[in-house]
């Protein structure tokens, strides 16, 4: 029976810290990915607080000293005091994102419970008003209830209490069935942070020394319990606040659940029982210990390198499974920018082995016949001289000229019938340009002109080998093929900046109503009627001039924005650009301009983010301080705000049903 004992409260040790190792490491995903969101804010300090106090557990059963035991201990007090007023402020940002947020009342009572805890913090680590003497019963160290304990009780399941019938309302405005289903996770594993954080040792704490068995294992069950709970819990929270998919939180929650706790928590479950019963099969030379670590820790990695995706894929792709092979197929062949340039230079340096010249270059046409991108090989002094290398407007125009006359050589006619396109007239697609003798490149099933292959030809060169036509001709068209696809995925491309703003929209209609109800789905409005409008006007105008805040910002899913995209060719992020200018425009007085006061604010605007000018120069400028300029730079922007609502509006007028409907 002590043995069993023994190995319930190792095991009980060992899980204690995995709970540690897992609630910091929820901890650090919230903080990661939906820090902006209030109900992951609040979830965060939750963990914070459950991390506290289970680390002060792990430390606790590792001391064999009454001090240091009684003062880690009454650290633990940290968690255990804020645990009940932060599981309450967590409900009511998860009420709140439901639809129905604090009129005042919540709002007050939580700042009222936060300054008790502290009071409850200080009681505990200074006085033994509330605890006091530390014992140990049966390896289980705890403090004594003192005379404010029955109070803490009260404010305990208080404030649990009235978080858990906030969760039932929460749970009761949830119209869909997957934020009914995540909000029943949430209602379920609840119950985590106030089971692992009260004190239960200071009611019961005899029972480990009259029932040791039956402690340990409830601790154990209890602990298994929480960590499970936590996990959950951590599951129905990344949804709130985030547009990705749900497929991708998943799969993102996945892989830091595999790469962070369930790692950490094996290699010290490993360091643990080898430190402890290693010696008892032979291996007590402590050497050894770093090198086992070392490998359990590489190991794991290379097991999760080989299973994470095909169980992501099974468990959390469902349907969609083949479409999204489809652009993971994509996204791991595709022919960037660096990939084409680093095949068109191997093809002109074949071509110059074959040709034995020194130099030769690849050209690629624009969408307006001019040259966009260029590659070269070989003498860099040769290539300095093609600094205005012909447009396709210019071949075209030479193919009726004077090389099609009379100026075409026997080797020239050679070249052109090797040409990707052989079936033109000979000599179409070829023509002589100073040293070199430039080949039109062409798609092979459309016939478009792609680009053009520059090749030096020395004076003494006259004709070509037929081994030489032969390679040369397989060269072309492996360049022409290159270039061809560089321009399927242009358009690919181009077709993306066009989608993603509507997609990214549409994501964050769906993560929005997902919890706030229908009504988010109805409004057009939906950026504008946000309180946080004026910060997200100021972020993307402090990256006008390019930056994530401006081509990732939610004004893109305005109304008037996807109007302007008309006007700028598609492009969103010059669209946005576009109409923030013209908020700014709105907020300018009338007359000519000046540096008055009634002017003040739109100089701010013009001159720090229009001219991108620096806050010192602009202040010495208007005469004002810089403390002085940024509160007028504060209000400058909540004007540019509501000029972003007056055009909103004009533009939700204007919308027409097919609009409205989308």
């Amino acid at each position: 029976m002590p043995l069993l004992v023994t190995a319930l409260a190792r095991l009980n040790q060992i899980l204690a810290a995995g709970i540690v190792i897992t609630a910091f490491s929820l901890l650090l995903y919230a903080l990661t990915f939906n820090l902006r969101e209030r109900v992951a804010r609040a979830f965060a300090a939750l963990l914070a607080f459950v991390t506290v106090v289970y680390f002060g557990d792990a430390v606790v059963s590792t001391v064999n000293n009454l001090v240091q035991a009684e003062a880690w201990l009454r650290w633990q007090w940290i968690g255990i005091a804020f645990i009940p007023v932060a599981y309450l402020h967590f409900s009511d940002a998860l009420l709140a994102a439901t639809g129905q947020p604090s009129r005042g009342r919540r709002r007050s009572s939580i700042r009222i419970l936060y300054l008790t805890a502290g009071a409850f913090l200080v009681a505990a680590v200074f006085t033994d008003l509330l605890v006091y003497d530390g014992v140990a019963e049966s390896a289980a160290w705890h403090l004594r209830a003192g005379p404010l304990f029955p109070v803490f009780i009260v404010y305990f399941v208080g404030a649990v209490g009235w978080a858990a019938w906030n969760f039932v309302r929460a749970y009761r405005r949830c119209q869909t069935s997957a934020a009914r289903r995540r909000m029943l996770y949430l209602m379920t594993s609840a119950a985590a942070p106030a089971l692992g954080a009260f004190p239960f040792l200071l009611l019961a704490g005899r029972t480990a020394i009259l029932h040791p068995l039956i402690f340990w294992l409830l601790a154990f069950l209890t602990n298994l319990a929480v960590a499970a709970l936590l996990l959950l819990m951590s599951y129905a929270v990344a949804y709130f606040g985030v547009t990705p998919p749900d497929r991708i939180v998943k799969a993102r929650l996945f892989q830091w659940f595999l790469r962070g706790p369930v790692v950490a928590s094996t290699v010290l479950a490993v360091y643990v029982i080898f430190s402890r019963y290693g010696p008892r099969v032979g291996l007590n030379d402590p050497r050894l210990l770093p090198f086992v670590l070392v490998g359990v820790l590489l190991v794991l990695q290379f097991f999760i390198t080989l299973v994470r995706l095909p169980i992501e894929r099974a468990l959390f792709y469902g349907a969609d499974r083949s479409e999204l092979r489809r652009l993971q197929i994509l996204e791991e062949r595709l022919l960037t920018t660096g990939d084409l340039r680093q095949f068109l230079e191997l093809v002109l340096a074949a071509v110059c082995e074959t040709l034995r010249t020194p130099s030769a270059f690849i050209a690629a046409f624009g969408a307006d016949g001019k040259v966009d991108y260029e590659v070269g090989v070989g003498s860099a002094a040769m290539l300095k001289r093609q600094t205005d290398l012909p447009s396709l407007t210019a071949l075209q125009s030479a193919q009726t000229g004077p090389l099609n006359g009379n100026g075409a050589t026997k080797a020239a006619h050679q070249m052109s019938a090797l040409s990707v396109n052989p079936i033109q007239p000979l000599g179409n697609d070829l023509f002589e340009w100073g040293d070199y003798w430039i080949v039109l490149l062409k798609s092979q099933s459309s016939g478009e002109p792609l680009g053009l292959l520059g090749v030096y030809v020395p004076a003494e060169r006259a004709e070509l080998t037929p081994d030489e036509q032969a390679v040369f001709g397989v060269l072309t068209r492996r360049a022409a093929a290159a270039l061809e696809d560089r321009r399927l995925q242009q358009d690919v491309f181009n077709a993306l900046d066009r989608l993603l703003p509507q997609i990214e929209a549409i994501q964050r209609l769906r993560a929005t109503a997902s919890y706030s109800g229908p009504k988010a789905l109805t409004a057009a409005d939906t950026v504008i009627a946000n309180p946080e409008l004026a910060q997200i006007v100021k972020d993307a105008l402090s990256h006008y001039w390019g930056g994530p805040k401006l081509t990732h910002s939610p004004l893109m899913q305005l109304r008037v924005v996807a109007r302007a995209l008309e006007e700028h060719e598609g492009n969103p992020v010059n669209a946005l650009r576009a109409v923030l200018a013209q908020a700014i425009e709105r907020v300018k007085p009338e007359g000519q301009r000046k540096f008055t006061t009634e002017w003040i604010l739109y100089n701010i605007l013009e001159m720090k983010f229009l001219q991108n000018r620096r806050v010192r120069e602009i202040a010495m400028r208007l005469a004002v301080s810089e403390a002085d300029l940024y509160r007028k730079q504060r209000v400058a922007i909540e004007e540019v705000a509501r000029a972003m609502v007056a055009m909103e509006k004009e533009a939700a007028e204007r919308a027409t049903d097919y609009e409205v409907a989308g």
